[in-house]
């Protein structure tokens, strides 16, 4: 359920579109099933099992974000090499002086143009 939907709201609305549409929507784990002829009770259960879904991918949201400050604070998370050493930086910014295309250099260094935009924006 959890990974159908963002959250409650949404989880309710794509449960009834599809419906609509005669999709008959089944969730193994919870047992429940939806045909769009749906009882009080079982909307009732959807709801709760939803906001259950939804309250424990907050928790892990949450978790994952103290740990990952918990490895900044001692220096185990530090992202992805860079692409690019200053080296080739200063000359990246030498040769967009001078005129040449980004395309073309984001292509010759082999990084995509973000990157490249990225290492500009350093200064």
């Amino acid at each position: 359920m959890d990974r159908l939907a963002r959250n409650l709201d949404d989880l309710c609305q794509l449960v009834q579109k599809l419906t609509k549409r005669g999709v008959r929507i089944e969730f193994v784990k919870e047992s429940l099933t939806f045909t769009g002829e749906d009882s009080p009770m079982a909307t009732l259960m959807l709801s709760v099992m939803g906001a259950f879904a939804e309250f424990e991918r907050a928790l892990i949201r949450e978790r994952q974000r103290e740990g990952i400050a918990l490895a900044k604070h001692r220096g185990a998370y530090r992202g992805r090499k860079r692409s690019l050493n200053q080296e080739q930086v200063l000359e990246l910014k030498q040769r967009i002086s001078k005129g040449t295309p980004k395309a073309v250099l984001a292509r010759e260094l082999g990084i995509s143009r973000e990157t490249l935009y990225q290492y500009l924006r350093e200064d």
